[in-house]
């Protein structure tokens, strides 16, 4: 590096600038940025129009090169110096930006770039265990301390923790819980090696495991997501324990590992979450296979691994690119499973920039993240918002996560201050608790992520309640992450399309064509029949609630149904939304008119402390049902007292007569009250009472059905308590208007006056009046939605301030972005080949290696490889005996490897034939599910597919593996010899030239030579930086 910061030194110094305001910022960057040579620099610079020098201690450069050049005029200096300016800033522009792309590893995941030094190595090399040692008892303490508390539980209770050595009973249920637990248990092994009863448990552990025939679950053997937790946790203990095992145990759990991969890897090209993009099952499979691909890889299963990899590249690539029309940072399988999602995503985008170079740190949807964990806090932060399958939070994490984004995204604090919140606000008991089978699943990423110099910043808004709308969710949030007090209240809206915006459109308006085949490419299975739907929480308090993870009936959300049913109804008479299955565990969105459903925010709006939503429902509903629209606005007047109106408009040939409407509470029953003639139910929590009342537009209050369901066997809730509100409908507009009250809230009068266009509602409490007029007409006859008179004060929620639909473009070039990332794994298998044989070239296992790697190859030339790489090493053997310069034999010592066939271009030759075959046998093998049938769906050009037998046992290869592990980053790659030597040339070209200039053109009366060598100078300075760079990126 300071061979190239020198000469530019050197260059620049002598030339004398208009201003010399900007030459001292140069010699402080480099003195910034060169410490180790700033004792021999005097700093003695003197400069003038007339003169400019540099004098440098004796050490550097001889005598001559560093004597003061004086210019023999102010005149000639400006003439032979006119364009120096521009040079000197062309040279800091080049050199900030060389910086800011090499020299900033505390925000960029190095490239190992192959350089692999046994194990472990998936997260970490072994040079940087001693670091996480310290770590673990200064700044990461308090992930370290739930480590502890983590490994200590399960060697208290080993019979809980350890999975059981019968397969049936291995098999007999959901058995996640296995290879979630296994990596903090790993990772506590490598902070504390001394403490050898968690390095036996952990070995025990993972003997118990390999015990299984297979870690599929016996009653969904369809299903591997529970073989995907078990593989990914396997691996990863694998890759952190290696050299605790014995060889025997390295070699069996092994086999283990790539017998899983393999069978997973086969499955990826018939089930789902091999072509269903953005759902959880995707990138929780993809990750487990990356993981067994690169233990396998490291192992020197090179072939094995590339096929692998390569699959899982195909696949995820196409998600992140998709991802990107996710303009708010959601997921929109919900809060829960997005956490399942990211668990998985998160380790993909590091591994994959950790070990094949592919950066998407900078990714769009990644930046907004942030917001989809911040913004759906409730207050006291122990719950979040539960639409879609959920339970009272997070699946996972995710502290994980959010430290994640903090070290590699944001880079503010913000994501290690709402970790804290989350962490030190946990439930420990109740509803809300972690299963024990996912509460430690993400200890050891939230460990190896955490960046303790990002110190706990909250956001700059924490502490105010905010109005948030993700528009791609079709959600909107208002009073998030705040504690849980007195007038903290949390109301959130849900009236989006099915499966979010980018998903919906891109099914619709037959987006991304070379991939997606309609819904056929997603799954909107954990979504529910919830537009129109809404929570409130005043206090803190959930009061009206989703109904979390249940059946996806219409009635368990906080919406309507209708009457009469007008098509094949679950609940007849009544009807609910379009998406509403009976005969499912998973919502309907492929079939009938339920891929079309939809719901639109069409407002949301905060104003002086009044919120404002107001939601279109109807897309949501059968058109046989002739709903001209279905109207829902919610008008928080108070933190503790919220208006809901709803407004139902029937075509004039509706055949509708009545309609229900379901508001839910998980937690507590609802009781009955009624005051004035006004019905209304309320719920106790801590001798306090949230209530609510209704009326309809006419100002008539019908009696409620107060009534708690159970859930079917096989929902991990029992299920929950509800208010259900009748209500018969007239022609053409019928309104229900409900009001809902916290405990510190004393309603006085509550009184509906309205017409076809306008109504009006009064409320006054025991402190403040309030006036609320709607219009609910939205033909554009009122430039207002509706107007809030709070004692007096006038807020008024315009048109203007109305939410404006807009498109999302289609990723430009998505095939070849997909194609340009696919292009950076293979020349890390290419090396790591010519490493295996450069290790082994001298040894009596050089033919057996060479066998192994070509193997896959054409047999017709794999023969003649072996016999040409075996004789040009022999022949270098005795060659490289007399030489004497070590740096002759590094250099040469890679030669040979250059008569290796392309094997992994070999392999996919015949890889659209073969993997044809595997599919129609696949299908021979197993039934086809008509939703999860590919067919042509993966029609990228580059996915290889090579037949092997699942499950091939790597018995026998034992050397092999053994002479692999210990083939690493002893050679260099041959580009980075290259470069080091074109580095090492240029620079004492550079010299030379400067030694021209400085002595023979010093005199010259000739300008026209003096310019022509500046401008080979600049040219030669910009080389130098391209190849600084270079070497730099190849770590040469």
């Amino acid at each position: 590096m300071f061979a190239f910061i020198i000469p530019l030194f050197l260059f620049l110094c002598p030339l004398c600038f208009e201003s010399f305001a900007a030459f001292p910022l140069l010699l402080t960057l480099l003195i910034s940025k060169a410490d180790l040579f700033i004792p021999h620099l005097l700093g003695n610079l003197k400069c003038s129009h007339a003169a400019c020098c540099l004098v440098l201690s004796q050490g550097y450069f001889k005598d001559g090169l560093a004597s003061i050049a004086t210019w023999r005029s102010d005149a000639t200096m400006r003439t032979h110096t006119r364009g120096a300016p521009s040079v000197f800033f062309i040279n800091v522009v080049y050199f900030a930006l060389a910086y800011s792309t090499d020299e900033n590893p505390r925000t960029v995941i190095p490239f190992i770039n192959a350089n692999y030094d046994s194990y472990p190595m998936l997260y970490f090399s072994k040079g940087e265990v001693g670091d996480l040692r310290l770590k673990a008892v200064t700044t990461h303490q308090h992930i370290t301390d739930r480590l502890t508390e983590a490994v200590q539980t399960m060697l208290s209770n080993p019979l809980e923790y350890l999975p059981p050595w019968d397969p049936k009973e291995f098999s007999a249920r959901w058995n996640e819980i296995y290879g979630n637990n296994l990596g903090a248990l790993a990772m506590f092994c490598v902070l504390y090696p001394e403490n050898l009863e968690a390095i036996n448990m952990a070995k025990d552990y993972m003997e118990r495991m390999a015990a299984q025939p297979s870690w599929l679950v016996k009653d969904a053997p369809w299903d591997e997501v529970p073989l995907a937790h078990s593989l990914v946790g396997f691996a990863t203990a694998y890759d952190f324990l290696y050299n605790y095992l014995s060889k025997n145990q390295q070699e069996r759990f092994l086999e283990v590992i790539a017998n899983a991969s393999g069978y997973m890897y086969e499955t990826s090209y018939r089930r789902g979450w091999g072509f269903q993009y953005l759902h959880n099952h995707q990138p929780t499979n993809c990750v487990a296979l990356l993981a067994g691909s690169l233990v396998l890889m490291n192992q020197g299963y090179l072939q094995e691994a590339y096929l692998w990899t390569k699959q899982v590249l195909a696949i995820m690539e196409k998600s992140i690119v998709l991802l990107q029309e996710v303009t708010d940072g959601s997921l929109y399988e919900g809060v829960a499973y997005g956490s399942y999602t990211t668990r998985s995503l998160f380790q993909y985008i590091f591994l994959v920039q950790r070990h094949f170079g592919i950066n998407h740190f900078n990714h769009p949807w990644l930046k907004q993240h942030f917001a989809f964990m911040y913004r759906t806090v409730l207050p006291g932060f122990q719950r979040t918002v539960a639409i879609a399958d959920s339970n009272y939070n997070w699946f996972y994490g995710p502290e994980s996560q959010l430290v994640f984004l903090d070290k590699f995204v944001m880079r503010n604090g913000s994501g290690n201050w709402l970790a804290d919140q989350i962490r030190k606000n946990r439930v420990v008991e109740g509803p809300g608790t972690p299963s024990k089978g996912q509460r430690w699943c993400t200890l050891h990423t939230e460990f190896l992520w955490y960046d303790a110099s990002l110190h706990s910043v909250p956001p700059p808004d924490y502490g105010i309640p905010k109005l948030h709308y993700f528009e791609d969710w079709g959600v909107v949030t208002y009073g998030s992450a705040l504690p849980a007090e007195i007038n903290r209240p949390f109301l959130s809206f849900k009236s989006g399309k099915l499966g979010g915006r980018a998903i919906y459109d891109i099914v619709h308006k037959n987006k991304y064509k070379e991939w997606i085949k309609g819904w056929r490419n997603f799954n909107a299975g954990h979504e529910h029949p919830d537009q129109n739907s809404f929570t409130f929480a005043p206090n803190g308090v959930p009061f009206i609630t989703e109904a979390l993870y249940g059946p996806k009936y219409t009635f368990f959300n906080n919406v309507l149904m209708f009457s009469p049913a007008m098509s094949k109804s679950c609940f007849f008479p009544w009807e609910g939304q379009i998406t509403e299955d009976c005969s499912s565990k998973w919502l309907k969105y492929k079939h009938d008119l339920a891929g079309d459903c939809q719901g639109r925010v069409v407002a949301a709006m905060e104003r002086s402390g009044v919120v404002f939503i107001r939601g279109e429902g109807v897309g949501a509903y059968n058109p046989k049902l002739k709903l001209k629209n279905f109207q829902r606005n919610l008008v928080l007047l108070h933190p503790q007292l919220l208006l809901l109106v709803d407004q139902i408009h029937l075509e004039d040939d509706s055949p509708l007569e009545a309609t229900t409407s379901f508001f839910h509470n998980v937690d507590m029953p609802f009781e009955e009250t009624v005051i004035d003639n006004v019905h209304g139910a309320f719920i106790r929590h801590r001798d306090e009472m949230y209530k609510m009342y209704w009326m309809d537009d006419a100002g008539y209050s019908e009696k409620a059905t107060i009534a708690s369901k159970m859930y079917p066997r096989g929902y991990p809730y029992n299920g929950t308590n509800f208010v259900n509100v009748t209500t018969h409908l007239r022609h053409p507009i019928t309104r229900g208007v409900y009001l809902f009250i916290g405990p510190s809230i004393d309603v006085q009068s509550f009184d509906v006056r309205g017409d076809s266009d306008q109504l009006d509602v009064f409320v006054t409490t025991s402190e403040h009046s309030y006036a609320i007029y709607l219009w609910t007409v939205e033909n554009g006859a009122h430039s207002v939605f509706a107007q809030v008179i709070a004692d007096r004060q006038k807020i008024m929620f315009d048109h203007v301030s109305a939410i404006k639909s807009s498109a999302v473009p289609e990723v430009e070039d998505y095939v070849g972005i997909v194609e340009q990332n696919l292009q950076n794994f293979k020349p890390v298998f290419q090396q790591l080949e010519k490493q295996i044989l450069s290790r082994v070239r001298n040894t009596d296992s050089f033919r057996k290696t060479a066998e192994r790697l070509l193997r896959f190859s054409d047999k017709r030339q794999t023969e003649e490889a072996i016999d040409r790489i075996f004789a040009i090493s022999q022949r270098q053997q005795h060659q490289q005996q007399g030489r004497a310069k070590k740096s002759k034999k590094v250099a040469k010592g890679y030669k040979f490897v250059d008569a290796v066939p392309d094997i992994f271009a070999q392999i996919e030759v015949n890889e659209r034939k073969v993997r044809q075959k595997a599919q129609t046998q696949a299908q021979n093998e197993l039934p086809v599910d008509e939703d999860e049938e590919m067919k042509d769906l993966l029609d990228f050009a580059d996915v290889t597919y090579v037949k092997h037998k699942t499950g091939a046992s790597l018995k026998g290869r034992s050397g092999l593996a053994h002479m692999v592990t210990t083939a690493r980053t002893s050679a260099s790659l041959v580009s980075a010899s290259y470069t080091r030597l074109f580095l090492i040339l240029n620079i004492a070209i550079f010299f030379v030239m400067l030694a021209m200039q400085l002595t023979c053109f010093q005199r010259a009366k000739s300008l026209h030579g003096q310019r022509c060598l500046y401008a080979v100078l600049l040219v030669d300075s910009c080389i130098l930086l391209w190849l600084y760079s270079s070497c730099s990126q190849s770590q040469c």
